[in-house]
């Protein structure tokens, strides 16, 4: 007969993730939220004045939606901020190379906008993505670029062919 003992092996504890946010950070979200809850109703009534064509999805759809949901997340990233004030902590230093991450995303928007009416929206908000993504730390790999294309067409289709918005096709037709 063997006999078993009961010793259970326990693990150290994992340590508790850093919930504290930068002081700066904390309030440039409250900050940014909150010009997002004005504009949002900008675009709103901007998207009711545009005309009426009679079709189910008319031009104001994709304006009046947006509006309303750039003023929804404006509000919840406004309380967030608030929120997280209460317990900010000053001195977090800015992440590494953060000016130049800055300057390489301005810099990668200008590419867009220049190179949009040569290689189509697809190709160029594909690039977009995925520049972006991987300036502002998102892992490198297949899912990124899978993520980005797959962004880009389903907006291509949704804007091109299903609402009847031009959008740059490029050389290859998309």
């Amino acid at each position: 007969m063997t006999t078993e003992t009961n010793e259970t092996a326990t693990a150290p504890p994992e340590p508790e993730p850093d919930l504290t946010c930068d002081r700066r950070t904390a309030i440039s979200s409250a900050i940014f939220g909150g010009l997002m809850v004005v504009t949002g109703p900008v675009m709103i009534a901007d998207a009711r004045r545009l005309p009426d064509d009679g079709s189910a999805m008319g031009p104001a759809v994709a304006p009046f939606t947006l509006g309303v949901l750039l003023a929804l997340t404006g509000l919840w990233l406004a309380l967030r901020s608030l929120r997280d004030l209460r317990t900010a902590t000053r001195g977090h230093p800015l992440r590494s190379h953060a000016a130049l991450r800055v300057g390489a995303l301005a810099v990668a928007l200008v590419a867009f906008a220049l190179l949009l009416p040569v290689i189509g929206y697809v190709a160029g908000s594909a690039a977009l993505f995925v520049v972006t993504a991987l300036l502002l730390g998102a892992p490198h790999g297949w899912r990124l670029y899978a993520g980005g294309w797959s962004l880009a067409a389903l907006a291509f289709l949704v804007f091109d062919r299903v609402i009847g918005l031009t959008l740059p096709t490029g050389p290859w037709g998309f």
